[in-house]
C-alpha cells in the first residue's frame, strides 16, 4: 500500500496529513505521548540529531511524513541524507517543501501535542475517532 519509487525508495506524501503532529492546526492531544517524544530527535544540527531513521506518516500508508520533511530543509535531516544514500528514501525527499503551516522544531510540535494529552478537547477527540475508523478500515481491508 506504500508509495515508493521504482527502486523501492519511499516517497513523501503530497501534503502533511490533517492529523500530522508537525502541523500547526492539529489539536493537542491527538497522539500518544510516545509519538510526540520522537519529534525532538530530529532537531538541531546534524551532529546533534539523535535519530537517523526516517519518519513515516502516522497514517501508516507507507509514505514519508510530509510534516517531518517540510518543517525544515530536508537536507538538514540526517535521516534524509542516509535514506537517500541507502535507497530507502526517494531523492525527491531532499527537495520537499510545503506551504502548510508547520511547527519549526520537533520540540515545539511535541510541546503543543502533549499540552492537552490528558484532556483532549472535542476537536482532538473527533480527530482521534477519525484516525481509529481509518485504522479499522485498513485492518479489515488487509485481512480480506
Amino acid at each position: 500500500m506504500g508509495t515508493t519509487n521504482d527502486s523501492g525508495g519511499e516517497l513523501p506524501r503530497k501534503t502533511p496529513c490533517a492529523s500530522c503532529p508537525y502541523r500547526c492546526g492539529v489539536p493537542s492531544g491527538v497522539w500518544d505521548r510516545s509519538e510526540y517524544d520522537k519529534l525532538p530527535a530530529y532537531d538541531g544540527d546534524i551532529p546533534e540529531q539523535t535519530s537517523a531513521r526516517e519518519f513515516s506518516c502516522h497514517q501508516q500508508d507507507g509514505t514519508v511524513c510530509a510534516g517531518w520533511l517540510g518543517h525544515r530543509d530536508p537536507l538538514e535531516l540526517l535521516a534524509v541524507r542516509i535514506g537517500i544514500i541507502d535507497g530507502s528514501l526517494d531523492p525527491s525527499c531532499a527537495e520537499y517543501s510545503t506551504t502548510v503551516p508547520l511547527w519549526p522544531t520537533g520540540a515545539d510540535a511535541a510541546r503543543h501535542g502533549i499540552a492537552s494529552i490528558d484532556a483532549p478537547d472535542e476537536r482532538a477527540q473527533d480527530t482521534i475517532a477519525k484516525l481509529e475508523r481509518t485504522r479499522d478500515m485498513r485492518e479489515r481491508s488487509d485481512r480480506a
